[in-house]
């Protein structure tokens, strides 16, 4: 009771479901950024791998594409499977960007309230995780222009549904779209370079004598991913696929 006699309001606060608690922890962020970013590298590798079937002809291409469609077979629905991965896909990508996009504004605001002494280290400690923030922004418009180039056709003037080979070849031969996609590609290797350097750390996995391991992975694999698709318009550029 009040020193006036009126009973004050105790009500708890509404508690939200468990998993959205266990969501609002910074270890729980950095654990989600891990997973999701395991599933996108994994698929962003297994895209690039699909698409060197180009250089074995329109007949293989446009056979993986038609295979991809037909996932599951004859137990379930034409294009079921795909759209179950793309939703997956989906679902990762935006929990991705959530998850560095919640522990980036935290972090901008914990730095507001401590002042750094040395501002050498400062600004090199930084410099990843800003480039990290601008080629997560690069790549997002990135993959938006590409599913309007050569999914859904509305930026391609000669996108034919289906012909994957034609669509490619359509696509980067217009060089400002492949100025646009090498540029892009870049972005995402230093994205895939960092967050594959990261991504043990964010999980609590660090260790100095690993770390040596830690970066031939993450050069490596950057390499592999951005080699292979930087190929693709600059073959097309070239006359090499024609």
């Amino acid at each position: 009771m009040t020193t006036t006699g009126r009973r004050e309001d105790t009500k708890p606060a509404r508690k939200l479901p468990w998993i959205l608690e266990l969501y609002r922890s910074d270890v729980a962020k950095k654990w989600i950024m891990a997973i999701s970013g395991v599933i996108l590298l994994g698929y962003i590798a297994a895209h690039m791998m699909g698409n060197m079937k180009i250089y074995f002809g329109p007949e293989e291409i446009n056979h993986y594409g038609e295979a991809l469609r037909e996932l599951g077979g004859d137990l379930v629905p034409k294009t079921h499977l795909l759209w179950i991965m793309r939703i997956g896909l989906t679902a990762a990508f935006a929990i991705h960007i959530h998850a560095a996009y919640s522990l980036t504004r935290k972090n901008l605001q914990a730095r507001g309230r401590v002042r750094y002494d040395v501002p050498r280290e400062y600004l090199a400690a930084n410099y990843a995780s800003r480039t990290m923030r601008w080629s997560g922004v690069i790549v997002l418009f990135f993959v938006l222009f590409h599913l309007a180039d050569l999914t859904w056709g509305t930026t391609n003037p000669d996108f034919i549904r289906g012909d994957v080979y034609n669509n490619m070849i359509a696509s980067f031969e217009r060089v400002p779209v492949a100025i646009l996609y090498i540029v892009a590609n870049l972005a995402l290797g230093l994205h895939i370079l960092h967050g594959v350097w990261s991504l043990f750390q964010s999980i609590g996995a660090n260790n100095r004598v690993y770390n040596k391991w830690r970066r031939y992975l993450a050069w490596g694999f950057t390499a592999v991913i951005v080699v292979g698709n930087l190929s693709f318009p600059i073959a097309i550029q070239l006359g090499i696929i024609s």
